[in-house]
């Protein structure tokens, strides 16, 4: 694919749903596969998404034996009425006993997701579920705010404006915010500082592979829908003509390519058909527009001396009429070299980031 692959690892994340369904059995075969193929380096991260009830003794027991050290549980909502809305099984009580057990079981780096937004919620429920998730204890937490799109059975109700889902108890996104908000304050007041936009951790929880998305680190995805990125093989591939191809459709810049990204088919189907993967290049302006709106997502944004040592100083000078423009706006704010987005940043941080993407071309 013309990305350089690295046999090395020092993090794993199973998840893309609720891996902790599958028979241990099958749990086993994945991580004994990895380790075949690759080198998981002494202290590494490895990470499972597990959805709260379906940790039996058996799974547990196999997520040890595999090297577990990290559990992330689709928590959501504490508050047994908005988990169920959404066709969540668990109960309050389902919560407390997992986290429990992986405690006694030697697991302590836990991550509980929340969603702000969910149908039912009041701004007394989600304080509800805020206390509970520190009294749990947890060092990491992701909030996340609820997004309606066709993408998932509630987002399709609420645009047609349907009841079944109960969509039509969902907060308002002045409410949703507002609970997006209540999260910050509560967590930091409780020692679970805000990292990145939608994670907060005490200090040394952070997440080790999700950062390696935020800075751009080389990442290798398996299984359907799977994304890749991988920084170039200068040697091992010719790049020419597909970079010669992309730079004249797209109008990138003459630096050449700097990365591959690449997606495995996202339907079980073409999947299993074997569907060869489509490579992306990532040019050195694509790079630049990923340093933006992937750096910015951290709480200690991005560094413009950094980026002109990386890509020059005409990237930097490129950009700043947008950061002064959004610096105007008080979305975004300096410290020396280093810009962020602001509190209010935060809540339109995807119009912040497209003001660094370029225009697309018809």
């Amino acid at each position: 694919m013309g990305g350089r692959i690295e046999r090395e690892v020092d993090s794993i994340y199973l998840g893309g749903g609720t891996p902790t369904v599958l028979h241990p059995e099958q749990l086993q075969r994945i991580f004994e596969s990895l380790r075949d193929q690759f080198s998981v380096l002494p202290g590494a991260e490895i990470t499972v998404e597990c959805a709260p009830g379906t940790l039996t003794p058996q799974v547990l027991d196999t997520l040890l034996a595999c090297g577990v050290n990290r559990v992330s549980l689709g928590v959501q909502s504490f508050v047994n009425a908005e988990a169920a809305a959404v066709g969540r099984l668990h109960q309050r009580a389902t919560v407390v006993d997992d986290i429990s057990r992986l405690r006694a079981s030697g697991i302590t780096n836990i991550n509980i997701d929340l969603i702000a937004g969910l149908p039912h919620q009041t701004p007394q429920s989600w304080q509800l579920s805020l206390d509970q998730t520190i009294a749990t204890g947890a060092p990491h937490v992701s909030v996340y705010m609820l997004e309606v799109d066709e993408d998932s059975r509630l987002g399709r109700e609420v645009i047609a404006g349907g009841t079944r889902y109960h969509a039509h108890f969902v907060p308002d996104e002045e409410a949703t915010a507002d609970f997006y908000v209540a999260a910050g304050e509560a967590l930091e007041a409780a020692g679970i500082a805000q990292y990145e936009i939608s994670n907060f951790a005490r200090p040394g929880f952070e997440s080790r592979h999700n950062l390696k998305y935020w800075t751009r680190q080389p990442y290798l995805g398996f299984g359907v829908d799977a994304h890749s990125m991988l920084a170039r093989d200068r040697e091992g591939y010719d790049f020419s003509r597909a970079a010669a191809k992309q730079e004249t459709d797209l109008g990138f810049s003459p630096w050449g390519p700097e990365a591959v990204r690449f997606a495995t088919a996202d339907s079980l189907e073409t999947y299993v058909k074997g569907m060869p993967l489509q490579p992306t290049i990532v040019s050195r302006d694509s790079a630049v527009e990923e340093y933006f709106f992937l750096g910015l997502r951290l709480n200690r944004g991005v560094d413009l001396q950094e980026l002109s040592q990386r890509y020059g100083h005409e990237a930097a000078e490129r950009a700043q009429s947008t950061v002064e423009e959004l610096m105007s706006d008080e979305l975004l704010e300096s410290r020396g070299d280093r810009i962020r987005l602001t509190s209010r940043g935060r809540l339109l941080s995807n119009e912040v980031f497209q003001r660094f993407l370029a225009p697309t071309v018809l």
